[in-house]
């Protein structure tokens, strides 16, 4: 369905008109309760002054420059359960606290497992020259115990059978496991904004149960061939025994190649766990996914230390191997594991709602807290969680006074699986039981919305429905008055990966804002240079705003926001 700015259809409000009563959830006296002006000239003028306000404070002496640094440059990486972690817990607890938001926490959710945090690294080639390494070590990672010096090894598995001319030549061995990786100069820009055509395909895309129904268009997704699974299949299995293998044969670090960046920048995430090659994987699929054993899980089996390189020094070690040459590295990893309180929490806190009769309704920003543990980690997520902190503020600053409680959520093992914000859902809201059946709780049915902050640094430019197109025609008003900050579309679309599924997932309405790009997937997603200098300015300032403005109109309305249906309750 077409909802893109009007400068790019200029009669869509004309066919809007038209389809706007044939909608899924639409009804005349839910557009009306969202037009009061039009009745008696009063609630909505009150309202479109606090947006104003709302607009002049945020965009003219904000903070949330202020916080993002504080986040990443003070605190750092907050690898879930580490050190980092419970520091940006305290120290956001407290800031908000300090705000004046009332019922600040740290909120437990449950059980997560053991924490990381690097305590030393150094990695240089020293025979037959010195070169100095860029490196990352994995998260979970165990440490080397000290300096340590090996001969490097080019691993090269083709087959099961390859396994047999490494046996007994690995002892004390860095071993590279990863293929050269070729590197392509770059012609087009790293950073990029949503262009006119991206945005129209968003506002155009279907209601996603129509798509599900019809299926992908003709040559969409094709499936691979059967001989390209059981290619597939086949080097899985081979690469499975891998771990094991070289645990088994006394090597000392395992190196591969930044999957992905170059120029220095590495992508990195956890270490791998080996498994038992003779296992039979969960669910019939590959050998890499079935019977998983986590990296920060207490019992997780001994693994050995684990780096990844940046792919231009990467490359250059197999060239070298390649030419005959045999280097030799000095690594000194030193890592502490955090095993003292297995527990993993929130932060949350509230503008308690004034209306008595629905100060018990919630409305909910937030973003994730934690972050993986190569840089500050700007974009992935300090950037959401500054956003999210500085919605409230601006809020509380103006003494908007909204009618419905707005709490804020900043959620931790969001990087590892949605954790904090799946364990808050199942235990404020509901969950589905083994057969699927949804059982909710009170708390469900005073939930008004959540609004979510977390694919980088890029400003807003729309909402993603999640295919509530109930929401379409209240949304297509909330943001006309950020029309000139570049917000106007409006998306049928799902989009995955981030802390509003857990809510949409039992038909709560759950949102991610539709955001530019900028250097996310190219550069600072889960990378070691997702540093504050990566956060734009101008753009968290803009995102501040239009989060604080939806989270005051949920809180403002007459009835709760519409609800697409939850299969299942």
């Amino acid at each position: 369905m077409l909802d893109h700015a009007r400068r790019l259809v200029p009669l869509a409000g004309l066919a809007l008109a038209i389809t706007l009563p044939t909608m899924p959830g639409f009804s005349p006296a839910l557009l009306a309760q969202e037009r009061p002006e039009e009745r008696d000239g009063g609630p909505e003028a009150a309202i479109a002054e606090a947006i104003e306000k709302l607009k002049d404070e945020g965009l003219n002496r904000s903070q949330v420059m202020e916080t993002l640094s504080y986040l990443t440059d003070v605190i750092g990486p907050r690898l879930t359960n580490s050190p980092g972690m419970r520091h940006a817990n305290a120290w956001t607890r407290d800031t908000l606290a300090s705000w004046g938001l009332e019922n600040a926490a740290v909120e437990p959710w449950g059980t997560f497992g053991r924490g990381w945090s690097l305590d030393r690294f150094s990695m240089q080639v020293v025979e037959p020259q010195c070169i100095p390494i860029i490196a990352m070590p994995k998260a979970w990672s165990p440490g080397t115990g000290g300096p340590i010096t090996g001969k490097v090894v080019l691993l090269e598995l083709e087959s099961e059978e390859d396994y047999a001319t490494y046996e007994g030549k690995l002892q004390g061995a860095i071993v590279l496991v990863s293929d050269e990786r070729e590197v392509e100069a770059h012609f087009e820009p790293e950073a990029t904004r949503l262009g006119d055509d991206r945005l129209l395909s968003l506002a155009n895309a279907p209601d996603p149960a129509d798509r599900r129904r019809q299926g992908p268009p003709s040559g969409e997704r094709r499936r691979p061939t059967e001989e390209q699974m059981a290619a597939f299949r086949a080097r899985a299995a081979v690469l499975a025994k891998r771990d094991k293998f070289l645990m088994d044969e006394g090597a000392a670090l395992v190196v591969d190649c930044s999957p992905r960046g170059d120029g220095g920048t590495i992508f990195v995430q956890s270490a791998s766990v080996p498994r038992d090659p003779d296992a039979e994987p969960q669910g019939g699929g590959s050998p890499f996914g079935g019977n998983r054993v986590r990296p920060w899980d207490p019992e997780a089996p001994a693994m050995l230390p684990q780096v990844t390189m940046a792919v231009e020094h990467y490359n250059r070690l197999v060239r070298m191997i390649k030419q005959g040459v045999e280097p030799t590295i000095e690594v000194d990893l030193r890592v502490t594991f955090h095993d003292e309180d297995l527990t993993a929490a929130n932060t949350v806190a509230e503008i308690p709602g004034s209306d008595p009769e629905l100060a018990e309704q919630v409305v909910m920003v937030g973003g994730h807290l934690d972050s993986w543990h190569g840089a500050g980690c700007a974009t992935d997520n300090a950037a959401g969680c500054a956003v999210a902190m500085e919605a409230v503020r601006l809020i509380k600053t103006l003494d908007l006074k909204p009618r419905r409680t707005i709490r804020i959520a900043l959620w931790s093992g969001e990087e590892q699986g949605l954790h904090g914000s799946r364990n808050y859902v199942s235990q404020h809201f509901g969950a589905r039981n083994d057969d699927g059946e949804l059982k909710t709780t009170e708390e469900y049915d005073r939930f008004a919305a959540y609004y979510n902050f977390d694919n980088g640094t890029g400003k807003i430019r729309g909402v993603y429905l999640q295919g509530n197109e109930a929401v379409r025609p209240i949304f297509r008003r909330w943001l006309q008055p950020f029309d000139d900050l570049g917000a106007s579309t409006l998306s049928s679309s799902n989009t995955g990966g981030t802390d509003h599924l857990p809510f949409d997932a039992i038909g709560l309405p759950g949102f991610q804002f539709i955001q530019d790009p900028i250097e996310y997937n190219t550069r600072t997603h889960h990378s070691t240079m997702d540093s504050f200098e990566r956060a734009q300015a101008d753009d968290l300032k803009q995102a501040a705003v239009i989060m604080a403005a939806f989270a005051y109109r949920t809180a403002m309305m007459d009835e709760l926001l519409p609800r697409k249906p939850a299969p299942g309750r």
